[in-house]
């Protein structure tokens, strides 16, 4: 690939945490706009609010997906979403795994690539096993392909057990925001 050829991207979004921006649905409308910054946000889903994973003791999540074009090689990519995550008040180096935060952004798939590095790994690891990634996945391009798994997210989101974290009813879909 050359820094010249353009990719496509899927970014999650989460937060259940207020941060400079306002609420937890008005921090991931200004994160989405903070992405247009850096490339080309070309779909969006739903805002979702979900039942927290793991560490349940906490606020529920307001999370989305967008599919976006960068000219960005991936590994450059995910360091300019961190810097967007560190100028909402989240710092990955001192926030508890799975806990509370401001925001969260997961490069979820870049075009069919599979990459396992010590700071990258695509498709992400959980993505398969998560409602609140699939199913906004699912609502912006269901038809997209898993690159290793060979399923498409609407065929994922369809073999989810309804139990636990991956309850249906723990995943509600918002209004538009303002």
């Amino acid at each position: 690939m050359t820094s010249a050829e353009t990719h496509t991207a899927y970014i999650g979004l989460g937060s259940n945490l207020r941060s400079p921006a306002g609420t937890p649905a008005e921090t991931i409308e200004a994160a989405i706009r903070e992405l247009e910054r850096i490339g080309k946000v070309t779909a969006r889903s739903s805002l979702y609010e979900t039942a927290p994973v793991g560490l349940t003791e906490q606020p529920s999540f307001i999370n989305a997906v967008v599919s976006f074009r960068t000219s960005d090689q991936p590994d450059n990519f995910l360091e300019k979403l961190l810097a967007i995550e560190r100028s909402f008040g989240r710092d990955r180096k001192t926030s508890t795994p799975k806990g509370p935060r401001t925001l969260d952004l997961d490069l979820l798939l870049v075009d069919e690539l599979v990459v396992n590095t010590p700071s990258l790994s695509l498709p992400h690891p959980a993505l398969a096993d998560r409602r609140f990634v699939l199913a906004p996945l699912a609502e912006i391009c269901p038809e997209l392909q898993h690159p290793v798994l060979n399923k498409s997210m609407r065929d994922l989101l369809a073999a989810l057990p309804n139990d636990g974290a991956n309850s249906i009813d723990r995943v509600r879909i918002l209004p538009p925001h303002p």
